[in-house]
């Protein structure tokens, strides 16, 4: 399995209707999971905005997105993130660019296992790019 690098998107309460749309632009496989079905929030208002979102056009191309929950600022601007995201045999070398990225930036969440299964982490690094994790559920730690 090759690691994946793509956009990932943050909206304050507009994912669902910004992903529908680029699947009118670009076509593709459209996937949808709101907090509720991810078991990620205890706030009624959040429960049916998007946690996670993923575009995959048939050419290769993918592009994900989801809703901020109010836990989190929102600032627009800062609203992109790039992605890196594998299976349990890109974990080295998952671990290893989380690592060097971390190196002179700021670790926003640690690579642990997350509600979804997957080992899953968050760091700027020292040029203010925010960078996310993903290593998949049959990873272990």
């Amino acid at each position: 399995m090759a690691v994946k690098f793509n956009p990932y998107i943050g909206f304050k309460d507009q994912a669902r209707p910004a992903m529908e749309f680029y699947k009118t632009v670009f076509g593709g496989d459209l996937k949808l999971s709101t907090f509720k079905e991810l078991h990620a929030t205890d706030d009624p208002a959040e429960e049916n905005l998007i946690m996670h979102s993923v575009l995959e056009v048939s050419d290769g191309m993918v592009i994900m997105a989801s809703d901020t929950p109010s836990r989190m600022e929102y600032k627009k601007g800062t609203d992109l993130s790039l992605s890196l995201s594998g299976q349990a045999a890109d974990e080295k070398e998952l671990t290893g660019y989380f690592d060097k990225l971390s190196e002179g930036g700021e670790v926003v969440q640690p690579l642990t296992k997350a509600q979804w299964g997957d080992i899953f982490g968050m760091v700027n690094d020292k040029f203010g790019i925010r960078w996310l994790v993903n290593i998949g559920a049959d990873a272990e730690k």
